[in-house]
Parts: structure tokens; C-alpha cells; sequence
């Protein structure tokens, strides 16, 4: 499909469907452009289990806790 009938059907679209579309093309050009380093071999391994802890995680009252710990710190 050259450009031009391309335009014309996109302007055939709805307004949902446009943006949709216009979200698709600036995405797929973000893949692209993006540019994309090589992981040298043996780093993800060595990543993996790295954040591992034999703590158990907080829960939602400690969180709070922290969180107010933090705001007292900073506001107070």
C-alpha cells in the first residue's frame, strides 16, 4: 500500500482508532531507533538472585510505618 492510499483510509478511521494508530507507528518507531546494547554473556546470570533476601516481604502496616517514618524525616 503506497502512502497516500494509506492516509486516505487512516482518515476513513475513527478518532479512537486513529490514535491507536498514531501510538502504534511512534512505538514501533521507538523499537526501532532505540538503541540496543548486547549484554555480555554471563551478566544476566550473575544479576539473577542478586535482590534475593531471606527476609519476608513487608506488609502492608510496615510499609505505612516506613512511609510515615520518611515523610516525618523530611517534613518535620
Amino acid at each position: 500500500m503506497e502512502l497516500q492510499e494509506l492516509k486516505k483510509q487512516a482518515y476513513k478511521l475513527s478518532v479512537i482508532d486513529r490514535l491507536a494508530l498514531v501510538e502504534a507507528m511512534v512505538q514501533s518507531l521507538a523499537d526501532e531507533l532505540e538503541p540496543r546494547l548486547p549484554v555480555p554473556a554471563g551478566v544476566l546470570e550473575r544479576l539473577r538472585g542478586s535482590l534475593k533476601t531471606d527476609a519476608p516481604p513487608l506488609n502492608d502496616a510496615e510499609i505505612q510505618v516506613m512511609l510515615e517514618e520518611c515523610l516525618e524525616e523530611k517534613y518535620l
